[in-house]
């Protein structure tokens, strides 16, 4: 696919420059009128099917943000980012619907759409870039997104008061609700408030020995010390705390304690 140019005397002021990247052209003509259509503050300077054109494209144009197809005929939109000289642009991934990929991207809080894309996710997706725009898209994020996608959790990057917080899992202890937030304790002391509700993580972590125990509680299995049996028991935790273990989760939570026990022999 060739790279289109199409240069729009604009105020950049008011616009952000953008350039689709895809190997699908259906993907990207339907990208791009939903842009002209429900995203009047974004100018698509160009277009791009390949690696090489979309280096070139990025390169010459310069534009603000990038929305970029993980997979390209001949590469991916990593080696995108590893080529182009020009590098201050964010960046929209798309991608298609792929649970893994889902959670690759939520474990590296990086902006996505899943094909096929939508005008109201593309309105948010654009909502959340102008509203963070200070989030810039670093090497630690696509470290994280590359081994996500290789099916490797070993990080998860928490977006919090400061900007974002670069997690080991394994040194996460346990997580708890604070209405619509979640503290994170840490196996060092520390604790980090993210402002997403517990639900999210208990889906994000649910493959991984993490266990939802309690509405406020989600644990991580490495670091149960005892489980005290009650109506719903309780747990007492490295750290000293005391949970409570409602009876509703207490046979999914024994169940999954003997799976882990089991994996560990």
């Amino acid at each position: 696919m060739i790279c289109t140019f199409e240069f729009h005397p604009v105020n950049m002021k008011e616009k952000i420059t953008t350039v689709l990247v895809d190997d699908e052209n259906k993907s990207l003509l339907t990208l791009r009128k939903l842009i002209e259509q429900y995203c009047p503050e974004l100018i698509v300077l160009g277009t791009a099917g390949n690696v090489r054109t979309a280096v070139e494209a990025i390169d010459s144009l310069h534009p603000g943000l990038v929305f970029l197809d993980i997979s390209l005929p001949d590469g991916n939109g990593f080696d995108i980012l590893e080529q182009v000289e020009y590098k201050n642009f964010h960046v929209i991934f798309v991608t298609a619907s792929d649970r893994y990929a889902v959670k690759a991207f939520e474990f590296s809080a990086i902006h996505y759409l899943l094909k096929p894309v939508n005008h109201s996710e593309l309105q948010e997706a654009v909502s959340r870039f102008f509203h963070r725009q200070e989030d810039i898209l670093n090497e630690n994020r696509l470290h994280i997104l590359r081994e996500s996608l290789s099916n490797r959790h070993e990080k998860i990057i928490l977006p919090c008061a400061e900007g974002f917080c670069v997690v080991e899992l394994n040194q996460i202890t346990r997580i708890e609700a604070d209405d619509n937030y979640s503290w994170f304790y840490l196996q060092n002391g520390d604790k980090i408030l993210v402002s997403k509700s517990l639900g999210n993580f208990e889906q994000l972590l649910k493959d991984l020995p993490f266990i939802r125990v309690h509405s406020k509680h989600l644990i991580n299995i490495r670091y149960l010390v005892k489980y005290v049996k009650g109506k719903g028991g309780y747990v007492i935790m490295q750290d000293g705390s005391h949970l409570d273990v409602s009876e509703s989760r207490k046979r999914e939570f024994l169940d999954k304690i003997r799976d882990f026990a089991r994996g560990l022999g």
